[in-house]
């Protein structure tokens, strides 16, 4: 399974949204690649994910995609970012 942290320019916020992501994915006993990723990469780096994890202002800009696009308020909430990807993963 892949999963794609996203940010907006550079790589500062997405790495923090990956490493929590992982640290919330280990809570749920998950096993996924992780990948940090900004706008110019994401529709390479997303080609094969199953979810990309974003803030509400970069959803329009991804363009089209198969992932599940899941919108996190808060990059430093491992509980809503396990919550939201127990539903996103099912």
């Amino acid at each position: 399974m892949k999963i794609v942290a996203l940010c907006g320019v550079g790589l500062g916020t997405s790495a923090i949204l990956k490493i929590n992501a992982e640290r919330a994915l280990a809570r749920l006993d998950i096993e996924a690649d992780v990948t940090a990723t900004d706008m110019a990469g994401v529709s390479t780096v997303g080609a094969d994910a199953q979810v990309i994890l974003t803030s509400s202002e970069l959803v329009a800009a991804i363009g089209k995609t198969n992932a599940d696009i899941v919108v996190i308020d808060n990059y430093f909430d491992v509980d809503e970012l396990a919550a939201k990807l127990e539903t996103a993963l099912g």
